[in-house]
């Protein structure tokens, strides 16, 4: 039964990664992490190497995904780090893994991205950081459905931002076809969409012990920021004021995932969304925290699934 109470846990934005899994057991346990060769991403596959599950990096770079294998277990001890090549824009590279795994998966985080890219679009002519963020997971969650109910208990982690708060899901133009190009509304949607899509999936496979949950992760300079100068980004610290300038470590980042991915706090918990390893309420006005009542929306979760099948069809 899905428990409504708000989740409130020992963790703060200073924890890091491996504190949340201290003490966590993941034997057996198969967890797939995309974007795990980078950033918090590959600090997300450490911390769940080190509570002892077997996980694939889903990487665009294998090579780069072998080395943070490599990396994983000579930190962990764990051997059974696996890399697999995927490119979330690309629906074929998608199919290929989906088509390629075999048996239950316990633990999905769909960590990879692009933010604030210059417009660029796929062969199908979708804008690219929706193509990534959102409908190449989608594509990959939906494809690994059968694989994740049948782990008896799956978790799926959509790694969202507060930048969802700088624009919902445009229905009418989502793919910036009518309107101008803007790079950080264009990665707003995106974002919306991965708080939408974890609500409508728990809604969907919450029966079949799927639990989804999306998250801010905080302030972290990775690779995600690639198109993003030094300078904007200490001006957008210093207007965001509060929780929202604080920098994290990549190992700090990283925790908000983990949590969502391993805590037993979080049991028959799905469809709601974390920052600094504790549950947000609706954002205050003023505010760079909490959830856009737009990214709540039941009826725009439930248009966004079916829109994205739509897509995917055509």
């Amino acid at each position: 039964m899905m428990t409504s109470t708000r989740v409130n846990t020992p963790f703060s934005r200073e924890t890091t990664a491996l504190e949340v899994v201290r003490g966590i057991d993941l034997a057996g346990r198969r967890a797939v992490v995309t974007g795990g060769a980078s950033g918090i991403g590959v600090e997300t596959a450490r911390a769940l190497a080190q509570a002892g599950a077997d996980v694939t990096l889903a990487v665009r770079n294998p090579q780069a995904g072998q080395e943070a294998a490599a990396d994983i277990t000579a930190t962990t001890g764990n051997d059974r780090i696996l890399v697999a090549p995927l490119d979330l824009a690309d629906q074929a590279s998608v199919a290929t893994f989906v088509a390629n795994w075999d048996g239950p998966l316990h633990i999905l985080v769909n960590n990879a991205g692009i933010m604030a890219s210059p417009e660029m679009r796929t062969p199908q002519g979708w804008e690219m950081q929706f193509a990534t963020n959102h409908l190449g997971h989608f594509a990959l969650t939906t494809g690994l459905h059968r694989a994740l109910a049948a782990a008896g208990g799956a978790r799926v982690v959509a790694v969202s931002s507060a930048a969802h708060l700088r624009s919902p899901v445009v229905f009418d133009d989502i793919h910036f076809e009518r309107r101008p190009y803007d790079p950080w509304e264009a990665y707003g949607q995106s974002k919306t969409a991965n708080v939408l899509f974890a609500l409508q999936a728990t809604r969907r496979w919450a029966d079949e012990g799927i639990l989804t949950n999306s998250l801010m992760p905080g302030a972290i300079r990775t690779n995600l920021q690639r198109y993003i100068s030094d300078e904007e980004l200490n001006r957008m610290r210093s207007q965001s004021g509060g929780g929202a300038a604080y920098w994290k470590t990549t190992e700090q980042g990283a925790a908000t995932s983990v949590l969502i991915a391993t805590s037993p706090l979080l049991e028959d918990v799905g469809g709601r969304y974390f920052e600094d390893c504790q549950e947000a309420g609706p954002n205050q006005p003023g505010t760079r925290t909490g959830y856009a009542p737009y990214a709540m929306d039941p009826e725009a979760a439930e248009r966004l699934w079916r829109v994205s099948e739509e897509m995917l069809r055509a």
